[in-house]
């Protein structure tokens, strides 16, 4: 079994640890605050800190040559300076918006729709994304990653959190104890048509993320959770 270190003890990372105890793995615990070191020991970091510390804290793992994990959200302008790290100290790296395997089917949903439905420019696209009060950052990284598919699809300029010629309206909600809700809307003047994915719980993103530790260690490079789950074959 192998050393895990979680970097980041809110509700993800004590789900994680769960998992990963139940999973016969060591585990070393971190709080949201930078360690002053990650012991040697450690195989592979899972990172879900927050925005302002997970550079630092990826930054950290990757410089001593352990492949990281990270969930962590609201980073992203720094995302190539992690990856060229990795590179640099011949370890691994992975980002992903979102450990649900329901939703990386989601997102493959998502991008063969985006290619059809910008055939029939009829169709408004809008995105709506749900989660609970906790969550930082807005809109979900979950939410860009499906914009992607339809900036590109449709050359929107970019997105925006209300209508906006020439922009993907992208809506945002914070409420009570949701885990996220993510919706896909393609409006027209007579019909709608909506593809949605709803998590009940946090599980799948917990048991995600440490299958995809157990994936990547001993490798190195780049990688997303498409490569883990081989969604790409």
């Amino acid at each position: 079994m192998s050393s895990i270190a979680i970097l980041g003890y809110g509700k993800m990372g004590k789900r994680i640890e769960e998992f990963a105890l139940e999973r016969k793995h060591t585990v070393v615990l971190f709080t949201n605050d930078t360690p002053k070191d990650i012991p040697s020991t450690v195989d592979v970091i899972i990172n879900f800190s927050t925005p302002n510390s997970a550079f630092d804290l990826i930054s950290m793992g990757l410089s001593k040559g352990i492949p990281v994990i990270s969930g962590t959200t609201g980073w992203l302008d720094r995302l190539t300076e992690a990856e060229a790290l990795a590179v640099a100290h011949q370890t691994a790296f992975l980002y992903s918006s979102n450990f649900s395997l329901g939703v990386h089917l989601f997102f493959e949903l998502n991008q063969k729709l985006a290619v059809l439905m910008a055939k029939h420019d009829q169709y408004a696209v809008t995105i709506e994304e749900t989660h609970h009060t906790q969550k930082l950052d807005a809109p979900s990284g979950t939410a860009l990653t499906l914009a992607e598919a339809h900036v590109a699809s449709r050359n929107f300029k970019g997105y925006s959190n209300e209508p906006k010629s020439g922009f993907l309206p992208i809506y945002s909600t914070r409420e009570g104890e949701v885990p996220g809700t993510h919706v896909v809307h393609y409006t027209s003047a007579i019909d709608q048509i909506s593809l949605t994915h709803q998590a009940f719980n946090r599980d799948g993103f917990a048991l995600g993320a440490l299958i995809a530790a157990e994936w990547i260690i001993g490798k190195k490079g780049i990688f997303s959770l498409s490569d883990v789950l081989n969604l790409n074959a």
